[in-house]
């Protein structure tokens, strides 16, 4: 059976505003940046879910475990297949991105982007999503990470030495430009609201990278 052609269905724009105009309400692409345990899903999930227009969560970690069988965990080592399964994870996040923002819905995507690897990582976030993709790093101290991800489970609680490895790369952000919020002492919907002073400071002279 030949099924018709596709195509992206719009969806309704949000009402009118009453109050002043919030240079954030209009559909944007964040991309949250952060090592493990920083954070960024909880905080991913906080903001979409509670900003006055519709807001897409896309996580790089749900799409990258859509692979059942043949799942390359980069626990088990990293290698050309697991490579291969997070550029792979990398563009469908970036789709999906795209498709959300062309029907109207903004959207925040979370991924441990490394600093030493700009082709691979904010390069090809850039690439995926578009120029304007807002990236913010989510970065708190090494102490705060390690009790985060002890409280974790499955495939994404890494080893201690992994995490001081990883937050240790990540301290290259500092000196790139991008904004970086130090979340470690504060909560979910704090670190959400000093993520939207953030973005509105990007908004208003964004950023050239």
């Amino acid at each position: 059976m030949r099924l018709p052609q596709g195509d992206f269905v719009p969806t309704p724009g949000p009402p009118p505003a009453t109050g002043p105009a919030d240079p954030t309400s209009a559909p944007l692409a964040v991309l949250l940046i952060g090592p493990a345990g920083a954070g960024k899903t909880s905080v991913a999930k906080y903001w979409a879910d509670h900003r006055r227009v519709s807001t897409a969560h896309i996580s790089l970690d749900d799409v990258r475990e859509w692979v059942r069988s043949g799942f390359a965990d980069p626990q088990s080592g990293w290698n050309d297949h697991s490579e291969a399964q997070y550029r792979l994870a990398r563009r469908t996040c970036g789709f999906a991105a795209r498709n959300f923002l062309a029907n109207g819905i903004s959207c925040i995507l979370d991924d441990a982007v490394f600093p030493d690897r700009p082709v691979v990582g904010l390069g090809g976030w850039k690439r995926h999503v578009g120029p304007g993709l807002l990236p913010v790093v989510l970065l708190p101290g090494l102490e705060v990470v390690l009790e985060r991800n002890a409280e974790r489970s499955g495939n994404r609680r890494l080893s201690d030495e992994e995490v001081a490895r990883i937050h240790g790369r990540m301290a290259g952000w500092y000196g790139s430009g991008l904004p970086i919020i130090d979340n470690s002492q504060l909560d979910v919907a704090a670190t959400a609201r000093v993520l939207d002073d953030v973005l509105a400071r990007l908004l208003a002279s964004p950023p050239k990278w």
